[in-house]
């Protein structure tokens, strides 16, 4: 069983930064995939980005230009690196990890989830 720790997350001014770090254990890190998701008061679970464990990214259509997607073997840990914070990017977002199968932004694809950590955005 994997269990993700996710922090990072806070208040911050619309065309700010974070960065989002998730702490994986429990199993090996570097054969899963690891996506980010998000999800907004009275939304759908949104995917963000995700990185394989080769090393290969993807991104949603909101994070594209703005957020990057990273790992780091070494320390069992994934980051979003967010630039140029938007209004609509608050919301709870959630650290999720998959074996190397199934679709990187399909949240039904991953088996493992973390507990969340908060974004807001302020104007």
């Amino acid at each position: 069983q994997v269990q993700l720790v996710e922090s990072g997350g806070g208040l911050v001014q619309a065309g700010g930064s974070l960065r989002l770090s998730c702490v994986s254990s429990g199993r090996t890190f570097n054969t899963d995939d690891m996506g980010w998701f998000r999800q907004a008061p009275g939304k759908e679970r949104e995917f963000v980005a995700a990185i394989t464990f080769t090393d290969g990214t993807w991104y949603g259509d909101t994070a594209k230009g703005r957020f990057t997607i990273a790992r780091d073997n070494a320390k069992n840990t994934v980051y979003l690196q967010m630039n140029s914070l938007k209004l609509e990017d608050t919301a709870v977002y959630y650290c999720a990890a998959k074996k190397a199968v199934g679709r990187l932004e399909r949240s039904s694809d991953y088996s493992d989830w973390g507990r969340g950590t908060q974004v807001t955005v302020s104007s």
